[in-house]
């Protein structure tokens, strides 16, 4: 009876060991299906642009890989500004607030201020782009690349509008950048930023393109001309200037901009505007921006409801308009002197239907300084077609 027993238990005992070695053997087999499938899609992507590396041979993800190709090209910028320039120091306001005496002292350390910023090199000869806040001002600027190079850097040219700067290094066969395309993202795709935050050198965060096309004023900053990507890829101090790329190590984005009240908001200027801007910059030390002279509201909205509230008696009921309100010309402006009025509502500018003050400022933007401009407007329910030549923006304005 005993023996019988023994058997059936060492029979037990060997179906459940051999269920658990076939149900073992499966698995691997699901296993080394699904890696199969995955090496093969990973591949796939590999070959229509995506990866470069392959997890055959590495453990190289994209975000890796990425940071693989632009990293290098990726540079510390340390800017040194003095808090007083000699024409203050010469100032007898300034030398009798500071009791100070007609022979000057030389600049002590706690007279000087030490900022440090990122950029990226646009060709082998050194020409480099980064934020213009990082290097205003700056009386000199220290260069450092990623493998420990430091050169001295001339500023080329600032451009205050859309907050880029152009540096020059004496330097040859650097590796570049590679430009990608902001025109053609959509919120949801990866993003990854580099740069050198709070002193931390070469910093690789990741996240995801939040949205697109986010005005200055509704980013905190409404003196800047620019439309905004905005990431929650993580940008601190120190990130100004660096590059967002893309999954292919592109560019596509200029980091710039914190928002200090919230966390997961950053924001990036668009490559095609920072690369036009810093062109403009090498060549002439100049950027332009045609400038108009108005000043505009968008009719929706609340918008539509202060205008109509303050317009009533002017313009009439403005509850069914819809287009940008024209509510200041700027006296001896090109605007003005091609007779455009206030309560003129814009339906296009160029070949452009306008429906934002935002699409406005882009579309004259786009435009040529001298060359004329069709706008056409509303004006007492009527169409008025208006050339207007914009001239350089202003300073001060």
């Amino acid at each position: 009876m005993l023996n019988q027993s023994l058997r059936q238990w060492s029979l037990y005992t060997t179906l459940v060991l051999l269920g658990g070695g076939i149900g073992f053997i499966g698995h691997a087999y699901w296993m080394q299906g699904q890696l199969t499938a995955t090496l093969r899609s990973y591949d796939e992507f590999s070959s229509n642009g995506g990866l470069v590396a392959s997890p055959r041979s590495s453990s190289v993800n994209f975000i890796a890989q990425a940071v693989q190709e632009v990293g290098s090209t990726v540079v510390r910028i340390d800017a040194t500004k003095e808090r007083y320039n000699e024409e203050d120091l010469a100032s007898p306001l300034f030398k009798r607030f500071f009791e100070l005496d007609q022979d000057l002292p030389p600049f002590q350390e706690e007279d000087v201020e030490q900022g440090t910023g990122s950029g990226f090199i646009l060709s082998e000869d050194g020409q480099i782009v980064t934020n213009a806040h990082v290097v205003e001002g700056s009386t000199t600027v220290k260069v450092t690349l990623k493998d420990g190079q430091v050169y001295e850097g001339k500023v080329m040219g600032i451009d205050g509008l859309t907050d880029i700067a152009v540096i020059k290094i004496e330097a040859n066969d650097l590796p570049t950048a590679k430009l990608g395309s902001a025109e053609t993202l959509i919120p949801g795709e990866w993003a990854i930023a580099i740069g050198n935050p709070l002193g931390f050198d070469n910093t690789v965060t990741i996240g995801i393109i939040s949205a697109l096309d986010r005005p200055s004023a509704q980013v905190g900053i409404p003196d800047k001309r620019v439309r905004f990507i905005q990431t929650d890829a993580a940008i601190n101090p120190g990130n100004s200037g660096g590059p967002l790329l893309n999954v292919r190590g592109e560019v596509i984005g200029l980091n710039t901009a914190i928002r200090t009240d919230a966390q997961g908001l950053g924001f990036a200027i668009p490559i095609e505007t920072a690369q036009r801007v810093a062109e403009q910059l090498f060549n002439k030390g100049e950027a332009d921006h045609p400038y108009l002279g108005i000043r505009m509201l968008t009719l929706n909205g609340e918008g539509k409801e202060r205008a109509n509230e303050y317009f009533k008696d002017t313009l009439g009921d403005l509850a069914k308009e819809n287009g940008v309100l024209v509510v200041a010309v700027v006296d001896n402006s090109p605007a003005a002197i091609a007779d455009m009025r206030e309560g003129d509502i814009i339906r296009k500018v160029g070949d452009r239907k306008i429906h934002t003050a935002i699409e406005v400022q882009e579309a004259v933007e786009n435009s040529s300084i001298g060359q004329e401009l069709m706008i056409e407007v509303q004006r007492e329910g009527k169409t008025v077609f208006l050339k207007v030549r914009p001239t350089n923006f202003p300073p001060g304005f």
